[in-house]
């Protein structure tokens, strides 16, 4: 019990220097901002704070992310990936390369390799699988790009590329690359193009820099969750 008090004392002091910093102020915001947007089911930023577990993982894999940088810190990294696992549901190898505005919604059995690469916007639900298709050290994991969709029980397996725009539909196997603005289907799955009236890629303002980031559009019922 004692130690569970500890690690709560931690990691509230933790937080405390955190949001004292204005970039991970910015940073909270715009993570509420991503479930706001990407679940229908959220309304209050207290409860997406407190009751999101794929959100806590996220936030524990920046932190670890930057100590697996560091050759001192490979084991405490890992050993600490493995307790963010306990606690939510979501296992993210300290050494994943994940972007801005990653969700996972209802966030239980997902699994994200070590030399997996996520892009920005990209959305993930629950069983998803980045997995490997190899014993060899080197890369091994998909890399996903920009505003991609990942379905419920989707595995994708091996170095293949998930193109920008793109979207995985529930319990996909996907073992081959997947083009930009394509959808991928089946066991194994079947790329095809995306309909024309898909979601458009986020454009940047051109008076304010500003980016704006589209939902996504299911149009494909292989698609739903």
């Amino acid at each position: 019990m004692k130690a569970l008090w500890t690690a709560a004392a931690a990691a509230a002091g933790a937080a405390a220097y955190g949001l004292s910093r204005p970039g991970v102020r910015e940073t909270l915001k715009e993570d509420l901002e991503t479930v706001k947007r990407r679940d229908p089911a959220a309304r209050n930023d207290f409860v997406s704070l407190v009751s999101y577990p794929g959100m806590h993982a996220i936030w524990a894999h920046r932190g670890l992310h930057r100590l697996w940088q560091h050759d001192a810190g490979k084991v405490p990294a890992r050993l600490m990936s493995q307790l963010v696992r306990t606690l939510t549901g979501v296992e993210i190898h300290p050494g994943a390369q994940i972007g801005r505005r990653f969700f996972i919604d209802h966030a239980n059995g997902v699994v994200i390799g070590e030399t997996s690469e996520i892009g920005d916007d990209v959305m993930l639900y629950h069983q998803v699988t980045l997995g490997g298709t190899s014993m060899a050290q080197t890369k091994r994991h998909p890399t996903i790009g920009n505003h991609v969709l990942v379905g419920a029980g989707a595995k994708i397996l091996g170095p293949v590329v998930v193109g920008d725009n793109s979207a995985v539909g529930a319990n996909a196997v996907v073992v081959k690359d997947v083009a930009a603005d394509s959808s991928a289907v089946g066991i194994p799955a079947t790329v095809r193009p995306k309909k024309k009236d898909g979601a458009a890629p986020a454009k940047a303002s051109a008076d304010d820099g500003s980016v704006k980031h589209p939902d996504f559009v299911l149009e494909d019922p292989a698609l739903w969750i």
